[in-house]
């Protein structure tokens, strides 16, 4: 994963600058990281040149240190970058920071000498400042000889187009503007990354909606069967077979051919006793009539 120098920006920036100010005290700047993250830190800064950076290197972490010490040929101000990698530091985050040496490189620019270190004799105040010696000799070297050859026609002022390197000046044309860029960037991977993440949780929702459901619909259809039988739902009254009675009929015709109340027994039994009673007094009341006349 890519180095992070944007949740810190401001205060990183901040102490690379007061570094590669000449004018100003602090002449180094120790930087690492936050935790087990890719996040950078400034870990501190410090005006006691490499002697007293070297005192903070911790041999159980990443770091990167950038300090200004004065060449010992031109007496010129010199930037040099040490990546110290402890001894004490595991072998996956070993690989994971190795990564990250190019871009801490672009972000602390302006480095004469560059120090891959790993123990405290590669980072001896004195070896650096030998190499810091050696990087600028031949340069420095070349320009003090170059003087005993001269051409020997008519001289006459020369335009030059040296410019006096201004550190902030190129801190603003360079470092910053590559610093910011690569922050925006890694802002717009972060906005994408979580537009993707907010994309499949939403997704993922909707799949689990969509699964409660079809489960509902399938609980709901298994107690239809429960209560209805294998046989389905039960037809209306209009869609019965014709010439086959309804069940309502068939109960009313039923209920039709109960046997009668009791009293209405009751009430059949006092007519038919009556008018048996009357067929046959109507036969003794002649024969009683008859007799006495004859008599």
């Amino acid at each position: 994963m890519a180095v992070n120098l944007s949740r810190n920006g401001p205060a990183l920036q901040e102490a690379y600058v007061r570094v590669v100010t000449e004018k100003s005290p602090t002449d180094w700047a120790l930087f690492t990281y936050e935790g087990n993250s890719n996040d950078i830190r400034v870990a501190g800064t410090g005006e006691g040149g490499l002697e007293e950076l070297v005192e903070e290197l911790n041999s159980g972490k990443v770091m990167y240190a950038f300090c200004r010490v004065k060449d010992p040929n031109s007496g010129l101000p010199k930037f040099v970058l040490i990546n110290w990698t402890g001894e004490g530091v595991n072998d996956v985050r070993k690989g994971a920071c190795a990564n990250h040496v190019s871009t801490m490189a672009n972000f602390l620019k302006g480095a004469h000498v560059t120090i891959n270190a790993r123990a405290e004799e590669d980072v001896e105040p004195e070896c650096i400042m030998e190499k810091v010696a050696k990087a600028s000799g031949a340069n420095y070297s070349f320009h003090r000889e170059s003087s005993c050859f001269q051409d020997t026609g008519p001289q006459a002022p020369v335009g030059s187009v040296y410019q006096k390197t201004n550190a902030i000046s190129e801190i603003k044309k360079v470092g910053k503007d590559s610093f910011w860029a690569k922050a925006e960037k890694e802002e717009e991977n972060r906005r994408l990354e979580e537009k993707r993440r907010a994309e499949e949780e939403r997704q993922r929702l909707d799949e689990e909606q969509r699964e409660r459901e079809l489960q509902e619909a399938a609980r709901r259809e298994q107690r239809y069967q429960e209560q209805h039988g294998a046989s389905g739902p039960p037809s209306r009254p209009d869609e019965q077979e014709p010439g086959v009675p309804s069940k309502s009929r068939q109960e009313g015709e039923s209920v039709g051919q109960q046997a009668p109340h009791p009293r209405e027994i009751f009430k059949q039994k006092e007519r038919a006793m009556s008018t048996t009673s009357i067929s046959s007094s109507q036969p003794g009341e002649s024969s009683f009539a008859s007799g006495h006349k004859t008599g």
